[in-house]
């Protein structure tokens, strides 16, 4: 255990040193270490995915879910993607030194608030090694170091990314330290991580709920609360119903184990005999298993029952809980009573409902005739993401690179005293 500390705080001190340089980088630097980086990726993809290989297989003989499986697969194209963030991040206008904010006091006294780095970021997550890569990128084009804490089912695939990376980064001039990998599978590392306050400036989990629960109880670091997704799309009355079908399909088959995957579908009660069995031909077409509360099995009996359990889960799964709602209002109730306000979505031709909708229902995003899955960095602009954030302070939804800084205020004077 006490080796563990130890390698921990010895990285992470290398991380506050090297934090220190990386604050006052050139963007011209770090630019020409996120191509860098990006242009080692794709060079080096083989030795990526053969490490890949390992984890995946490892997870297969430990049984794990086929959407877990999913998550932490690695193909050309993805990694390919992973490179194509890193340039999309190094395209993006530098936040540091930005200003927001100039006045000049009856004083004399000029006040400007100006964007800066954080420090030192403690990313914590699980079976996605895209987010490696994601994390890196924008910790380093925001001007923090970053330790960097992967799920023990991705090791050999991380291990194997953080070294090409550290490796692009540091040949173009990144000082050294700044980009750190915790390859310690144990999970008192975690805890260790969350207790390094004074070298860790900020914590940031992203995975499931038990994840993000166990570093929230245990940090005394400030930590940015990132989100499990119980996200819905509601069918409203006057919905086009071949557009709602084709959401649902998206939003829930594209790629079921993500957060911004929709969990329960909530159908207007008049419309729900004529679009309930056609949505449910044409999800269980893509293999998705659907729970349905006592109205939909009223239209369609040989649906599985849903439980209040079913209401609170995040599947991850081809699972799918409906409910048929008397009204907008019915829906927005059950959505804010339900969703970890995450990503939401209304389909609706109604003006009225769709404003009320967006007024109302307390979520990072919140949709109208579109599909959940774009609550993403890259979709947003962002380039990469650090993860969506679904608590109100500080930054709310896709995490980018203005929400890894802080501000700082300067002050020009010309001899004032109080």
């Amino acid at each position: 255990m006490t080796e563990i500390k130890q390698t921990i705080e010895k990285k992470a001190s290398a991380a506050k040193k090297a934090s220190v340089k990386l604050a006052n980088l050139s963007t011209v630097i770090k630019n020409e270490a996120l191509l860098n980086m990006a242009a080692a990726l794709v060079k080096k993809k083989e030795e990526i995915l053969k490490a890949n290989a390992l984890d995946v297989e490892a997870a297969k003989v430990k049984g794990v879910k086929t959407s877990y499986i999913d998550r932490l697969t690695l193909n050309d194209k993805r990694i390919e993607d992973m490179a194509e963030g890193l340039k999309q991040t190094a395209a993006l206008p530098d936040p540091i030194g930005t200003g927001d904010m100039y006045v000049k006091r009856p004083n004399g006294l000029e006040i400007r608030r100006v964007r800066v780095p954080f420090g030192v970021i403690g990313i914590i997550y699980e079976a996605r090694p895209n987010v490696t890569v994601d994390a890196a990128a924008l910790c380093l084009k925001s001007g923090n170091a970053c330790i960097l804490r992967g799920g023990s089912e991705a090791i050999n695939s991380n291990k194997c990314i953080v070294k090409i990376l550290q490796d692009a980064a540091y040949n173009a001039g990144v000082p050294e330290g700044a980009i750190q990998f915790i390859d310690i599978i144990d999970r008192d590392a975690v805890i260790m991580m969350c207790k390094l306050r004074g070298i860790i400036d900020i914590i940031i989990p992203r995975g499931g709920a038990g994840l993000i629960k166990r570093v929230v109880e245990n940090s005394s670091v400030n930590v940015i609360e990132t989100g499990t997704g119980i996200c819905h799309e509601f069918v409203d009355v006057s919905a086009d119903l071949d557009m709602a079908i084709n959401i649902a399909i998206n939003a829930k088959t594209l790629r079921p184990s993500v957060c911004n995957a929709i969990e329960t579908l909530l159908i207007h009660k008049d419309i729900a005999e004529k679009f309930l069995p056609m949505v449910k031909m044409a999800l269980e077409k893509k293999d998705v298993e659907l729970r349905g509360c006592k109205h939909c099995l009223e239209i369609c009996p040989d649906m599985k029952a849903a439980t209040e359990e079913d209401w609170e889960t995040e599947y991850n799964d081809l699972i799918l809980s409906i409910k048929i709602v008397d009204s907008v209002e019915a829906a927005i109730e059950h959505i804010n009573k339900y969703n970890t306000e995450h990503s939401d979505t209304i389909i609706t031709q109604d003006i009225k409902s769709a404003h009320k909708f967006l007024q109302e229902v307390d979520a990072a995003a919140v949709y109208v005739n579109a599909s959940t899955r774009f609550t993403d960095g890259f979709e947003f602009g962002f380039g990469a993401e650090i993860g969506i954030s679904t608590q109100k302070m500080h930054a709310r939804g896709p995490m980018g690179l203005e929400a890894l800084t802080t501000t700082k205020y300067i002050i020009y004077g010309e001899g004032q005293v109080r």
